[in-house]
């Protein structure tokens, strides 16, 4: 019986032992965002015998089953969802963000203004020689500044690029990263501690994956994933112990690619999927931009076309290029500003055509469509950032939901280094009792 005791006691020390170990295990990654909280399962120890017809069963004491892994499959999930939409929207909002002061920054309204500014005062003394001279050179800056604003929307644009190509980069990494933990998994024995481990290593990189591109994750048996991109019908971008290469096209427009394998996808979600988005707003934004240099050039061309120089002759181009990137002043004397109309002597100071020219300007010109340009940007910048704001309180909403169910609770691991600790003691407590009885029986005479 004594013998029997110490077993069990034993026995006993070894569970709590271990409980504790893992307590303290829990303890030490309170902080660890990748760190599911583990608890053990114990499970009842019995030897069993038969004589005949007749069996019975001896108490052996206690053993560890298993240790358990805090998981949600749905909370899981949902955490990654929220966050692949929260990616989109920050990654298209920075871009949205980058466009818009590429434009604001290199001052193209007030440029225009002071260029509408300086023909109005020519109005006044159309043969001032300083006045014209103003002219040119706002016409000047003003040539300068679209070129700034589109060489700074190119560099923008540029930059999500090489940041895009770093996210292909890193998503290829978490999908061979997550292959190999896949292989590990299956070789693990379920219910260990490295099985545990394991599991939270595979959760780690489907939640990188899912921040760089919207995935659907399904799990086999053994606890390895299978990813697709998108949803569950997507291309498989981790099969098993197999996994897929994403590769980033450039595109003649400016805009990016991506192909899973040599096929084309469109992700719909995740950081990539952001940016696939704002470089296309930014070709967008571009496009109006070289639309603004062409209609400025084109009006005051047609303008200097339709008029006469100081010295009588016919007006010639005042722009040369076609768009943003090219625009530069043609003319190199203000002499050369064609305020009279067609056919006027030498030295006219008749502002006709300098007053058509002023009108074409005015109404609907250059100025209107560079404030509708960016009243139009600042008005998506806004309501992008409206959706990200949104998107962001769900995500930290279904965070906080998973939190609840994996994280560890110190309230709780605390109760439980005094209840292991006891356990301990008591167990300890029960070989002392079986010592006692030995020597108790070896001492009867």
């Amino acid at each position: 019986m004594a013998s029997d005791l110490i077993q069990i006691g034993k026995s006993g020390t070894l569970a709590a032992r271990s409980a504790l170990d893992l307590t303290a295990q829990n303890i030490a990654n309170a902080n660890n965002e990748d760190y599911s909280r583990r608890t053990v399962g114990l499970a009842e120890v019995t030897a069993t015998g038969s004589i005949a017809f007749y069996s019975n069963s001896a108490l052996s004491g206690v053993r560890v089953d298993q240790v358990r892994r805090s998981d949600s499959l749905f909370l899981q999930n949902q955490a990654r969802s929220t966050s692949s939409d929260l990616a989109r929207a920050n990654a298209e909002l920075s871009g949205l963000r980058n466009a818009e002061a590429s434009i604001e920054q290199s001052s193209l309204y007030p440029a225009i203004v002071e260029f509408e500014a300086s023909l109005s005062a020519l109005r006044s003394d159309p043969l001032d020689g300083s006045l014209r001279a103003a002219v040119l050179e706002n016409g000047r800056t003003l040539a300068q500044t679209l070129q700034i604003a589109d060489g700074a929307l190119d560099l923008a644009g540029e930059q999500i690029r090489f940041e895009a190509g770093t996210n292909v980069d890193s998503a290829n990494l978490a999908a061979a990263e997550l292959v190999r933990i896949n292989t590990a998994i299956v070789r693990t024995q379920p219910g260990t501690s490295s099985h545990a481990t394991l599991l939270d290593q595979r959760d780690a990189q489907l939640r990188d994956l899912a921040s760089l591109v919207g995935i659907s994750v399904s799990y086999e048996p053994s606890g390895a994933a299978n990813v697709q991109l998108g949803d569950a019908s997507g291309p498989a971008l981790v099969q098993g112990t197999q996994a897929g290469t994403l590769a980033l096209t450039s595109l003649a427009d400016g805009t990016i690619g991506l192909a899973l394998n040599g096929a084309a996808v469109s992700p719909a979600s995740g950081a990539l999927a952001g940016q696939v988005q704002a470089l296309v707003a930014q070709r967008d934004i571009g496009i109006e931009l070289d639309g603004l240099a062409a209609q400025l050039i084109s009006e005051v061309n047609n303008a200097q076309a339709n008029g006469a120089a100081l010295d009588g002759s016919t007006g010639q181009p005042f722009f040369s290029g076609s768009d943003a990137s090219d625009i530069a002043v043609a003319i190199t004397t203000g002499n050369a500003l064609a305020t009279a109309p067609a056919g006027s002597p030498a030295n006219s100071r008749d502002a006709a055509n300098l007053d058509a020219l002023r009108s074409a300007l005015a109404n609907g010109g250059p100025a209107s469509e560079a404030d509708r340009i960016l009243f139009e940007l600042a008005n998506a910048v806004s309501s992008r950032s409206t959706t990200r704001d949104a998107l962001g309180s769900i995500a930290e909403t279904a965070q906080l939901a998973l939190s609840r169910e994996t994280a560890v609770d110190l309230d709780a691991e605390a109760a439980n280094l005094i209840r292991f600790q006891q356990a301990f003691q008591a167990s300890g407590r029960v070989i002392q009792v079986a010592s006692d009885i030995f020597d108790t029986i070896l001492g009867i005479r």
